[in-house]
C-alpha cells in the first residue's frame, strides 16, 4: 500500500490511503460509508453534528518563541502550550491508524509567486471533498511533482478531546502550529474549519513573507479593462450579492491577497450560505449547487428535494463548490491592483449614509472597525439592533496586530490612489422595524457609480457626525435617499440615533485600538 509518507505524521497502520481522488470517487466512498447521500440536484448532502458552524473558543495557536511576538494574543488568538498540541496531536494519529485516510495535495494562493502548498490528511471522504473543491487542485504534472507541503492540516472528527486532560474547553479543538508547519482539528465534523485554517494561515504567512495585504472580501473584476474592485463585509452585507456581477468576472468570494502586482484569490472554490436561497435572487449559487458539492445541514425531503427555507437544523447552512461552476468565473482567480475599494455595513440603527467616500485615514478606520448590525429577534435578549465589529471584517482569522493590516491598506490606497467607498446596504427612513431595507437597485447603481468612475464627478456633502463625505447625486438612485436625515419623517430621532450610532463607533474604536496614530482615531465619527 502507497502510504504517501503518512508515516511521518505518525499515521503508521492506516487501513487504506487514497491520495487526490477525483469527486466522483470520493462522494461515492461518502456514500457507501455512510457519510451523507445525494440530493435530486446530484450534491452530496451530509449533516455535521454537534457542530453546525466554527468554534472560535476551541481554536488556539501554539505559543512558541520564534511567533510569541508576532501574534495578537488575546481573546481571538489565544495561545496553547505545545506540549497540549503535541499530546492531542499523537492521540489523533493513533486515532487514525486502521481507519481509511484520504489525502488532498493542493494549493492555497493563485499567484505563482505566493502559492503555498497544503496537504490535508481527512478521516471522512466528504471532507477531503469539501476541501478538493474549495482549494486549487493541481494537474497531474503538478500532483506528480508536488513534493513536500508547506503546511499540513489534520482533521479527525470522529477524534474526541478530553477537555478535563488536556485543560481545554471541549471535545473540540482546532490548533495551529505556524513553526511546525502544521494544523490539527479535532471533533468537529464543520467543513469550514478546515477552509478558514487555510485562511489563518495564509493571513500570517503573507504579510511575514511576501508583504502580501490578506484580506477577507469578494472581487471582481471588467473582463474588458480587467479594472478591479474588491468587497468587504460581514455576514448579511451583501457580499457575495454584489460581486456577484454578471457585467463582470468574479474572482472569487471570500479570500484574497493584495501584492504589488494585483490581487489573487487564495482559493479554489466557494462556500456559501444556503439559508432561504432562491434561483431568482441567486442564480450563480443555486445552480452551482450540483454533483461535485458538498451540502451542509440543509434539510431534504423523502424525495431528496433540498429545503432551503428551512432553518431547523441551523441558520448556517452551507455549500462547498469549485468556482468554475460559476459561469462568469475569473480563472486563474487573479486581477488587476484595485481601483475601488467597498466596505458593506448593514445599519439597521437606520442613520448611515449609503454610501459616502473616505479618506485614506477613514479608510483605515473603518477597516480595522468592521462595523455592521446584528438584528433584533436574531438571538435572545436582542430587543433593539445591536452593533457588531470584527476587526478588519475577519477578526477570527487574522493572528498578527490589526495595525499590520490597516497600514498595509493604508500604504496601497496612498500608492495606487485607490477610492474607498463605506456603502450602507441596512435601513432607511428609521431604524429596523420602522424604516426600510435599502433597495438592492439603488444598492446596484451606486456600486456602480463607484466603479465606472460616476461619483467621482459628484457633488459631495460632508457628514459632521461620522465625518465621511456624502455625494448628491448617482445615476440610478433618487437624490432624497443619498442624506439619510431627508429619508427620516422625524428629524430629531434621526439626530439622536446617529448621535447614539456615532458614540458607539468611538468608544468600540477607542477601547480596543489606543495606539493607534491620531491622525487614524480623528478620522471616525464625532460622537
Amino acid at each position: 500500500m502507497e502510504t504517501y509518507g503518512l508515516e511521518k505524521l505518525g499515521i503508521t497502520a492506516p487501513k487504506a490511503v487514497y491520495r487526490n481522488l477525483c469527486p466522483a470517487d470520493l462522494t461515492e466512498r461518502a456514500i457507501i460509508n455512510g457519510e451523507g447521500k445525494l440530493t435530486d440536484t446530484g450534491a452530496l448532502s451530509v449533516m455535521t453534528g454537534k457542530y453546525t458552524g466554527r468554534s472560535p473558543k476551541d481554536k488556539f495557536i501554539v505559543d512558541t518563541e520564534g511567533v510569541h511576538d508576532k501574534i495578537a494574543w488575546g481573546s481571538v488568538n489565544r495561545p496553547i502550550e505545545r506540549s497540549v498540541f503535541q499530546a492531542i496531536r499523537k492521540e489523533m494519529v493513533e486515532y487514525l491508524n486502521g481507519k481509511d485516510v484520504y489525502i488532498f495535495d493542493g494549493y492555497a494562493g493563485a499567484d505563482p509567486k505566493c502559492t503555498r502548498k497544503f496537504r490535508i490528511v481527512n478521516e471522512l471522504a466528504s471532507q477531503n471533498l469539501f476541501i478538493h473543491q474549495l482549494l486549487i487542485r493541481p494537474t497531474k504534472e503538478q500532483l506528480a511533482d508536488f513534493g513536500e507541503a508547506d503546511f499540513t492540516i489534520i482533521v479527525a472528527p470522529g477524534y474526541k478531546c478530553d477537555p478535563a486532560k488536556f485543560g481545554i474547553n471541549s471535545e473540540a479543538a482546532i490548533i495551529i502550529d505556524y513553526e511546525a508547519k502544521e494544523v490539527i482539528i479535532a471533533g468537529s465534523q464543520y467543513s469550514g474549519e478546515i477552509k478558514k485554517s487555510v485562511f489563518s494561515v495564509m493571513n500570517y504567512l503573507m504579510p511575514v513573507e511576501e508583504n502580501v495585504l490578506p484580506m477577507h472580501c469578494s472581487a471582481n473584476m471588467d473582463p474588458e479593462t480587467h479594472e478591479t474592485a474588491v468587497f468587504f463585509g460581514l455576514s448579511g452585507t451583501g457580499k457575495t450579492t454584489l460581486s456577484a456581477d454578471p457585467n463582470r468576472k468574479l474572482i472569487g468570494d471570500d479570500e484574497h491577497g493584495w501584492s504589488d502586482h494585483g490581487i489573487f484569490n487564495f482559493e479554489g472554490g466557494c462556500y456559501a450560505k444556503c439559508i432561504d436561497l432562491e434561483e431568482e435572487k441567486e442564480p450563480d449559487i443555486y445552480h452551482a449547487i450540483k454533483f461535485g458539492s458538498l451540502v451542509e445541514n440543509v434539510v431534504i425531503d423523502e424525495d431528496r428535494h433540498p429545503d432551503y427555507h428551512d432553518g431547523s437544523v441551523t441558520e448556517n447552512t452551507r455549500v462547498g463548490y469549485p468556482i468554475d461552476y460559476i459561469d462568469n468565473a475569473q480563472i486563474p482567480g487573479e486581477g488587476g491592483i484595485p481601483k475601488v475599494v467597498i466596505f458593506l455595513t448593514a445599519d439597521a440603527f437606520g442613520v448611515l449614509p449609503p454610501i459616502s467616500k473616505l479618506s485614506q485615514d477613514a479608510a483605515m478606520y473603518h477597516f480595522v472597525t468592521g462595523f455592521t448590525s446584528k438584528l433584533a429577534g436574531t438571538e435572545r435578549g436582542i430587543t433593539e439592533p445591536q452593533p457588531t465589529f470584527s476587526t478588519l471584517f475577519g477578526e477570527p482569522f487574522m493572528p498578527l496586530d490589526a495595525s499590520v493590516y490597516a497600514n498595509m491598506l493604508g500604504e496601497r490606497i496612498e500608492k495606487y490612489g485607490t477610492k474607498v467607498y463605506l456603502v450602507n446596504t441596512g435601513w432607511t427612513g428609521g431604524p429596523y422595524g420602522v424604516g426600510s431595507r435599502m433597495k438592492l437597485s439603488y444598492t446596484r447603481a451606486m456600486v456602480t457609480a463607484a466603479l465606472n468612475g460616476e461619483l467621482e464627478k459628484a457633488e459631495y456633502k460632508h457628514d459632521e457626525v461620522f465625518n465621511v463625505e456624502i455625494p448628491q447625486s448617482c445615476p440610478g438612485v433618487p437624490a432624497e435617499i443619498l442624506n439619510p436625515k431627508n429619508t427620516w419623517a422625524d428629524k430629531a430621532a434621526y439626530d439622536a440615533q446617529a448621535k447614539k450610532l456615532a458614540g458607539m463607533i468611538s468608544e468600540n474604536f477607542a477601547k480596543k485600538y489606543p495606539n493607534m496614530p491620531k491622525n487614524i482615531a480623528e478620522a471616525g465619527p464625532r460622537a
